[in-house]
């Protein structure tokens, strides 16, 4: 019995054997972005708290989709994106929370110059 061997055949394994072996490296490479989901998490929570909901809706409804969304690619172990969602969450949380924080600070002052109006026209009525 005669073994046949084609021209190249070993190489061509042992070539598509090394391509998959650095793949699956690669992609195990990525580790869980356990962390980045824990601060992205509590950014979501502190915006929520500060009044996300009332003074920056559009903002914190992103931060929140995109929270499920890193979620979601954790649960599918694709790691980077569940890292990139995670970290854009981060972001819009930190705006959410920054602009809620914000109009709170421009009510409480707008609120502060309304009872020195009252004041100044109380002294006003007295002093006359």
């Amino acid at each position: 019995m005669k073994t046949i061997t084609y021209p190249g055949s070993l190489t061509t394994i042992y070539g598509v054997s090394l391509i998959a072996a650095l793949f699956a490296v690669g992609c195990a490479s990525i580790p869980a972005p356990t962390e980045q989901m824990a601060v992205s998490k509590a950014a979501v929570n502190s915006a929520n708290s500060a009044g996300g909901n009332e003074f920056a809706p559009v903002a914190l409804r992103a931060a929140m989709e995109k929270m499920d969304a890193a979620e979601r690619a954790m649960a599918r172990e694709d790691y980077l994106m569940a890292r990139q969602q995670a970290e854009q969450a981060q972001v819009d949380a930190q705006l959410a929370a920054s602009t809620a924080r914000a109009a709170k600070a421009q009510k409480a002052a707008s609120e502060l110059q309304e009872g020195n109006r009252v004041l100044r026209e109380e002294l006003n009525r007295v002093t006359q």
